[in-house]
C-alpha cells in the first residue's frame, strides 16, 4: 500500500470541513478536557515525564559545587581557574513527538458495558494528548480503518490538543475493515525521526508481526489493546446470529451448546496469548483496556512498570 504524503490536500481539506462542529460536540470536548485535566495533573504528568525521556542533554551553566553533586560533573578547567570546585549543569532536551494512531474500524464501534470501544480509545487518546502538551511535547493523530482516514501532524499547544480530541469525537470513517500494515507504513514515511507511537486498536484480523517489527525498529511503540468482555466470553443466549462489523458476514451459532462456548473461549484466549508473546518478542509494551473498566489503572500500571524497568537498566 502506497502511503500518501503526510500533508496531502485531501487530509487538510477534510480537517477544514470538520471545523464546523455541532455545539454538543464542543460541550463533549470541554467535558473531556475537564475530566482529563484532573487525571493529567494528579496522576500522569510526573509518570509521563519520567518514562518518556528527552532526546539528550543540553549544557545550561557552570555553578559552584554543592554537597551532593556528582564528582564526574565537575568542570576541571573552571575549577583550576577559580581555585574552588565548579560543576556543569545540563537540562533535558524534551522536544518529543507523540503520535496517536487510533483504529476506527467497524469492530471498534462495539460495546456491551459502559461504552463503545471507540469511545474508550478516544478518552485514552485525550489523556495522552494532554499529558504530552503539558510536557511541551508535540502530539498528532492518525485515524485509520482499512485505509488512512484522517491525519493531523504533531504540534504543540492546548488548542491543538483540543482539536485532536474534537476530531476523535466527530470523525466518521469511510472504511470498516482494519489495515494495521497500511497505518504503520504511513507512520514510517511521515515521521522523519524517532517518535513515541501509541497504536490503539483491538488488533482483530490482519498480519501484525512484520508491520509492527518495522515500526518498532525506528520508533518507541506502545500497543494499546481495546476489548469488550463479551468478545472473550460467548454468552448463553440460545441460537443467535452474529454479524461481522467489518465485513458484514453473518453466522448462526447455538450459544447454548457448552462445547461451542468452550471452543470460542479457547480460541480467544489463544489469540490474546499469541499477541502478548508477539509484543514481548518485539519489545513492544502492551496496555490492555476494557469497556468494563476505565483507563486510569491500566495507564498508571504501564507508567509504573516502565519506570521500574528503566531504572534497572
Amino acid at each position: 500500500m502506497a502511503a500518501p504524503a503526510p500533508a496531502s490536500r485531501p487530509v487538510q481539506d477534510r480537517a477544514r470541513t470538520a471545523a464546523r462542529v455541532p455545539p454538543e460536540i464542543l460541550r463533549q470536548v470541554k467535558l473531556i478536557e475537564l475530566r482529563t485535566r484532573g487525571l493529567v495533573n494528579s496522576l500522569f504528568t510526573g509518570e509521563y515525564r519520567s518514562v518518556f525521556k528527552g532526546q539528550g542533554m543540553e549544557f545550561s551553566e557552570v555553578r559552584e559545587y554543592q554537597v551532593g553533586d556528582e564528582v564526574r560533573s565537575i568542570d576541571w578547567n573552571v575549577t583550576a581557574r577559580m581555585r574552588k570546585p565548579y560543576v556543569k549543569r545540563y537540562i533535558e532536551e524534551r522536544e518529543l513527538t507523540v503520535m496517536l494512531a487510533v483504529d476506527l474500524s467497524g469492530s471498534e464501534r462495539f460495546g456491551t458495558r459502559k461504552r463503545f470501544k471507540s469511545e474508550l480509545a478516544s478518552e485514552l487518546a485525550a489523556v495522552l494528548a494532554m499529558s504530552a502538551i503539558r510536557n511541551n511535547d508535540r502530539v498528532g493523530i492518525l485515524l485509520f480503518t482499512d485505509r488512512i482516514e484522517h491525519v493531523v501532524p504533531p504540534r504543540k499547544g492546548r488548542r491543538h490538543a483540543l482539536r485532536l480530541v474534537r476530531d476523535l469525537l466527530i470523525f466518521e470513517p469511510t472504511g470498516r475493515g482494519t489495515d494495521v500494515a497500511g497505518a504503520t507504513e504511513y507512520l514510517n514515511k511521515m515521521l522523519g525521526h524517532k517518535s513515541i507511537i501509541f497504536l490503539v486498536s483491538d488488533f482483530q484480523g490482519g498480519e501484525l508481526e512484520r508491520p509492527l517489527k518495522l515500526l518498532a525498529q525506528r520508533h518507541d511503540v506502545v500497543a494499546v489493546s481495546v476489548e469488550d468482555p463479551s468478545e472473550r466470553l460467548l454468552p448463553d443466549v440460545g441460537l443467535a446470529r452474529f454479524v461481522d462489523p467489518e465485513t458484514g458476514d453473518t453466522i448462526d451459532v447455538d450459544t447454548s451448546d457448552p462445547a461451542v462456548r468452550a471452543a470460542y473461549l479457547k480460541h480467544t484466549d489463544e489469540d490474546a496469548e499469541r499477541r502478548q508473546h508477539l509484543m514481548r518478542r518485539l519489545a513492544i509494551d502492551e496496555v490492555n483496556i476494557s469497556t468494563a473498566g476505565g483507563i486510569v489503572e491500566p495507564l498508571y500500571r504501564f507508567f509504573r512498570n516502565r519506570e521500574t524497568r528503566t531504572r534497572r537498566k
